[in-house]
């Protein structure tokens, strides 16, 4: 399903969840609008997913209906409805570079940084060969028709002082897995492991490997960054997932609370960085690919 008709769907149960608690308080549809002061076709308009709410309107919806305890979590979901899908493939029309741009400001304005990554090193961490690879991979993956990488990659680059800048706090979680996919060349790959031996040192971050061995606990099915405590983005291969829905942002804060008791940190996450170089070492002209 595109993009656009996901975020409709989405809209449309949002909808469907303020026909509920119409229906519970017993208002029909005019006398809701007659409490309220919307227009009438408004409210229809709501229910059906044809319009947003601002967050005035969600708070007035609730005290007609009495639910005046749901309203923070009601502007939260249509939030997330407003802001649900960013198309991927749509935005790299115009160079990976627009796909970089908006991070920016989401970056420098968040303190507190929980990161889990299954098969790839965060952006945030990556060396710039890495970067370069991981680069020219969506490029050619999207058919991008502006071939700008080395600008989205300079932008990437960039954007990592904020690791020692300020007070932020940064937890990367990463999947084994993710010392062994094969992203760049074999002395890239080298690389980008001793970065992520260094980048422990670095005084507000905590980096800790799962091990391949670990149970549920310390797998997902996917990747996430949780900024601070009200977002949450998860990535798919067209489109990225804003979730700011309180209820589902506790969820992934405990679901990262438990794959970090499952993880490895200090000597013994060096360990498995350093089995991973070993492994690449001992491959065929590893120091040639």
């Amino acid at each position: 399903m595109p993009a656009s008709g996901k975020a409709h769907k989405a809209r449309e149960a949002f909808g469907n969840r303020l026909r509920e608690i119409r229906l519970d308080a017993g208002l029909s549809g005019r006398q809701l609008a007659n409490v309220t002061g919307f227009h009438y076709t408004k409210v229809s308009r709501v229910e059906h997913g044809g319009q947003s709410l601002s967050d005035a309107d969600i708070r007035a919806w609730c005290a007609a209906c009495g639910t005046e305890s749901q309203a923070t979590d009601l502007i939260a979901q249509m939030r997330a409805v407003d802001t649900l899908y960013r198309d991927y493939r749509h935005t790299a029309r115009r160079g990976l570079r627009q796909l970089q741009k908006p991070w920016v400001t989401l970056y420098e304005h968040t303190k507190v940084f929980r990161v889990h990554e299954h098969w790839i090193v965060p952006g945030l961490i990556q060396t710039e060969a890495y970067s370069m690879a991981v680069m020219a991979h969506w490029r050619d993956l999207m058919a991008v028709p502006v071939d700008d990488t080395k600008a989205a990659n300079a932008i990437r680059m960039d954007r990592q002082r904020i690791l020692r800048l300020g007070q932020r706090r940064f937890t990367f979680l990463l999947a084994e897995q993710v010392l062994y996919s094969r992203v760049a060349s074999a002395p890239a790959m080298l690389d980008q492991l001793d970065r992520l031996a260094e980048v422990m040192s670095f005084p507000r971050v905590s980096l800790g490997i799962i091990p391949a061995t670990s149970g549920l606990d310390g797998h997902t099915q996917t990747a996430f960054w949780i900024f601070d405590e009200s977002l949450v983005q998860v990535e798919t291969l067209t489109t990225g997932l804003d979730i700011t829905r309180p209820e589902e942002i506790k969820l992934y804060l405990a679901t990262f609370d438990r794959m970090r008791q499952t993880a490895a940190f200090g000597r013994k996450a060096k360990a498995l960085i350093g089995r991973a170089r070993d492994a690449l070492l001992h491959q065929p002209a590893a120091s040639e690919s």
